[in-house]
């Protein structure tokens, strides 16, 4: 059974860090397109970040570039999402997401199979 878990989300005041993680289970991590995603309160759903399961290639939307990293650990088959310097507009729940696909980084949700259940992301002062 494929599942997605994830966690670390949380209040943080600007300027501050969190750490999210997502475990998998019932699939390798590595042989999946992998992405986190976030949806604030009245927008659609974006992507934040993603990883190709060819190259590992890397893509980052242009408002949290130089702030966020995304990485798997493929040993403990869990995806990574750093982020630094967080700002309020970072504020909501994040989703990490996976697709079986032999190919590039995706950037759309109706692009992937599985999704875990989101964590929560306030940054407020």
């Amino acid at each position: 059974q494929v599942q997605l878990v994830e966690s670390g989300g949380g209040l943080v005041q600007p300027g501050g860090s969190l750490r999210l993680s997502c475990a998998a289970s019932g699939f390798t991590l590595d042989e999946y397109t992998v992405a986190w995603f976030r949806q604030a309160p009245g927008k659609e759903r974006e992507a934040v970040s993603s990883i190709s399961s060819t190259d590992g290639t890397t893509y980052y939307a242009d408002s949290v570039k130089g702030r966020f990293t995304i990485s798997r650990d493929n040993a403990k088959n869990i995806l990574y999402l750093q982020m630094n310097n967080l700002k309020p507009e970072d504020t909501g729940i994040y989703y990490c997401a996976a697709v079986a696909q032999d190919g590039g980084y995706l950037l759309m949700w109706y692009d992937y199979q599985y999704w875990g259940q989101g964590t929560q992301v306030t940054v407020s002062s």
